[in-house]
């Protein structure tokens, strides 16, 4: 709601010569009536970690935006207790890009009675916790409302952004049953390890692709295996490559992993239904042939991870081998953007009101 001018608030019931006359010489003393509104409409933002990879990215996508207002602490004071509990407090909107036990800490400081502050995590902290919503706005036809009622916002992790814009509409669909064993091949961009893993590959010490995560047990996994709704943890194989952002997340299923006469065809045609309409998901043409045709193959066969970088967008691929009875769905996405800081952004919009592609 705009804030009433001065002129709007005395113009109500008589006005006599005297007060309209002092009425006029102040509103040509004042800022003009639509700055006024604007700076009242303002929300405030704090990013606690705004020096870390995710933070910065979060800093650039809000910095030319004039409907907030982004508060931070001094430089030696960013990471004092206090001052950091006083701007989470002072906030509309706070979003943390901390490691997790610094996030679980600085979300406990929100005071008693503070209703009005909006967190949004950016760790794994509260990925799966039940009192946190899920911001992924796009994965159930209910999660976006979730997301614009809800204080506390768990932001996805990259790889399983990828995985769960494959897996849920098929398991919602009734394609891939629960309890399917599904594997996950991925790979990243060396800036979803951060600043330090940045610097080891920037230095030219970095091998030129590394797998890791070979305890099968990755952060991301319980996230993957409740936000699909398999219900089952994926065999999950991350990789690193030497490119800075980008990624690709791979799903190979076997017809006999699908319902009875389900096609790789029909996997494409649920995922293209299942985000008809959506403004950062797109599902590609079916098949090998068509995506050669349309161009998005490097020299013809080579599918580039980089190729979104700096966005908000996510793209499905349906490659299939209907004699082998094979496919393969691909999601191709920024680790920084629809994987991080893109996200983040997309589900505060969401949250405090705002167009939701502002800044995106």
């Amino acid at each position: 709601m705009k804030a009433p001018t001065a002129l709007a608030l005395i113009s109500v019931g008589t006005i006599t010569k005297c007060v309209s006359a002092f009425v006029h010489v102040h509103a040509a003393t004042s800022p003009s009536s639509s700055s006024f509104a604007l700076n009242a409409a303002k929300k405030k933002v704090f990013i606690d970690g705004e020096a870390g990879t995710t933070g910065l990215q979060v800093r650039d996508r809000l910095a030319n935006r004039d409907d907030i207002e982004i508060i931070s602490a001094p430089d030696e004071l960013r990471k004092d207790e206090t001052t950091r509990k006083n701007l989470i407090n002072e906030a509309d909107a706070v979003i943390l890009c901390l490691p997790d036990a610094a996030s679980i800490e600085a979300a406990s400081w929100v005071e008693d009675g503070n209703d009005r502050t909006v967190l949004i995590d950016a760790s794994t902290a509260f990925r799966v916790d039940d009192n946190w919503v899920y911001g992924f706005p796009e994965m159930s036809k209910d999660q976006r409302a979730a997301i614009e009622s809800s204080k506390r916002i768990s932001n996805p992790g990259c790889y399983p952004t990828g995985f769960i814009s494959i897996s849920r509409p098929l398991v919602d669909a009734g394609l891939i049953q629960p309890g399917t064993a599904l594997t996950v091949n991925a790979i990243s961009g060396y800036s979803g390890g951060g600043k330090a893993l940045m610097e080891v590959y920037e230095s030219g010490d970095a091998e030129p692709w590394g797998a890791y995560g070979f305890g099968l047990a990755h952060k991301h996994i319980p996230e993957m295996t409740k936000y699909s709704n398999l219900g089952k943890a994926p065999i999950f194989q991350p990789q690193v490559g030497s490119f800075a952002q980008g990624m690709v997340v791979s799903v190979p299923l076997h017809y006999s992993f699908l319902k009875d006469g389900v096609s790789g065809e029909d996997l494409h045609s649920a995922l293209k239904d299942y985000y008809e309409g959506s403004t950062f998901i797109e599902v590609l043409p079916y098949g090998e042939g068509a995506i050669k045709e349309a161009g998005l193959l490097e020299r013809g066969a080579f599918l580039r991870p980089d190729a979104l970088a700096n966005t908000n967008k996510l793209q499905i691929f349906v490659f299939d081998n209907p004699g082998a009875e094979q496919c393969v769905i691909c999601a191709r996405l920024d680790n920084l953007g629809k994987g991080a800081s893109g996200a983040a952004v997309q589900n505060m919009n969401i949250a405090l009101g705002f167009d939701e592609c502002a800044g995106l």
